[in-house]
């Protein structure tokens, strides 16, 4: 049975809004239906098997508002009823986008892998999707095993509530190399967005580009690299000339580096384009046709008004698209996100109008 509110009001003044980046959290046992007599023995026994990265601060647990802990005894993001309570009415969402960061993807099993990673989208119909029409999510694939990767997308796509396949940053290798090349093929066939995420495991490799850093702080400002790592990748060895349908969408991950990056790019594909001549266009132009990035962390210049320089490089706002990151500690409230006057056009394509595109979501009567 749909429970598509817990009857509490929207906020005075609250936008209306589609949230891109809401984190709905596995609780402990909540696998096991979803999951084959064998591989609910191995996941109850054994475990998994992986590379983690930097824990969070033991000042925010699980990464979350401290209020964001429900009463049922859950973790944050794993009560429905809770999330509808205190975010999904009061923020008046008219769809929320759910990027459940759960264990599957970085699992050195592979079959492990596979099998989480169809439970996890199992779970996420049943105590989901099913329950709130409002809801929508990503798929959850094997993402280092592109064959297995392929057949979870196939096997979950045209199913309600699933709109994007979803990766984390911090992957065993760029985003661009073959391995990853079955799994673009699926999504592209299905009209399926690749969402990349903040986070993920390091696979036994350090995370920056330099070494291992002394630092939480170091750690969750440097995550940027990754997203910048993967736009590298991506063009310069030609996945938009194979997939030219392919949608990349960049979560949580920050967007105003990206036009310098696109300069970059540019300059040196106007100088060394001999070496991947698969590249037929200057990078910008696949970044401008092929990119989406969501806005939590948005960046906050000292001048505000400096954000409309970023919206304008990056050609406009129609690329941009709001997230809160609920429960999460760096939530961002949509009434004070956006610190810069916008037109009443802009400030639609960007709280609900290009989500609305880009995952085909419906218009929706709001309370």
């Amino acid at each position: 049975m749909t429970q598509n509110s817990s009857g509490a009001s929207p906020k005075p003044g609250a936008p209306v809004i589609i949230d891109c980046d809401i984190h709905n959290v596995i609780w402990p046992g909540a696998l096991d239906p979803f999951l084959s007599q064998r591989w609910r023995e191995h996941h109850n026994t054994y475990g998994g098997r992986s590379y983690t990265g930097a824990t969070y601060p033991k000042g925010a647990p699980e990464a979350a508002r401290a209020d964001a802990w429900p009463p049922s005894g859950r973790l944050p993001g794993a009560d429905l009823g809770f999330m509808q309570e205190q975010h999904l009415d009061p923020m008046n969402v008219e769809y929320g986008i759910l990027n459940c960061l759960g264990p599957a993807s970085a699992q050195l099993n592979s079959e492990y892998s596979a099998a989480l990673a169809t439970a996890t989208n199992e779970w996420q119909v049943a105590e989901w999707f099913e329950k709130d029409e409002r809801l929508r999510g990503g798929i959850t694939v094997p993402t280092e095993y592109g064959s297995l990767a392929k057949a979870e997308i196939e096997r979950q796509a045209g199913v309600d509530g699933f709109v994007q396949v979803l990766l984390a940053a911090r992957t065993a290798e760029p985003l661009g190399r073959p391995k990853y090349w079955p799994m673009y093929e699926a999504a592209q066939e299905a009209g399926l967005p690749i969402g990349i995420h903040f986070g993920g495991g390091t696979r036994g490799n350090p995370i920056s580009a330099t070494g291992w850093p002394s630092y939480y702080i170091e750690d969750h400002t440097g995550m940027a690299q990754a997203f910048q790592a993967h736009v590298v990748s991506y063009i310069f060895e030609g996945v938009f000339e194979r997939f030219p349908g392919l949608k990349i969408v960049l979560i949580e991950g920050g967007f105003a580096w990206l036009p310098s990056l696109a300069w970059r790019m540019d300059q040196h594909w106007y100088r060394l384009r001999d070496e991947i001549p698969m590249v037929r266009k200057p990078p910008s132009e696949y970044i401008r046709e092929n990119f989406w990035v969501t806005t939590q962390p948005i960046e906050e210049p000292r001048r505000p008004k400096d954000l409309l320089t970023v919206f304008e490089h990056m050609g406009g706002v129609d690329r941009i698209m709001f997230s809160t990151d609920y429960p999460h500690w760096d939530f961002d409230d949509p009434s004070g996100a956006i610190q810069v006057r916008l037109s009443k056009e802009q400030r639609e394509r960007l709280f609900t109008e290009n989500a609305r595109e880009l995952y085909n979501l419906p218009k929706r009567a709001m309370a």
